[in-house]
């Protein structure tokens, strides 16, 4: 008999996860080493005037904005998955 973990545990288990791999996401894309590098077959292509300039946030901004996200998704999750009461059942 496999044992039974009941449903909330699983889903704050889903949560944390989700939460884990959001953060590292969005620390592995904001870092500066992931910036584009010209490769060698760009180089023949004349330079044009780039059309948007890149703005450095500053790293609590970044984190801010990953937190008030993080936060949503989490509060959407608990809205639609824990808020609701659970109907019992009843054996007639």
């Amino acid at each position: 008999m496999l044992l039974e973990v009941p449903v909330v545990d699983k889903l704050k288990s889903i949560t944390a996860s989700l939460l884990v791999l959001g953060t590292w996401g969005a620390i592995a894309l904001t870092s500066p080493s992931l910036a584009m590098h010209p490769s060698p077959s760009h180089e023949t292509t004349p330079k044009a005037e780039p059309q948007f300039r890149a703005i450095e946030q500053p790293l609590a901004v970044k984190i801010g904005v990953n937190l008030a996200g993080l936060g949503l998704i989490g509060a959407e999750l608990w809205w639609f998955l824990l808020s609701k009461k659970r109907s019992t059942n009843s054996n007639s």
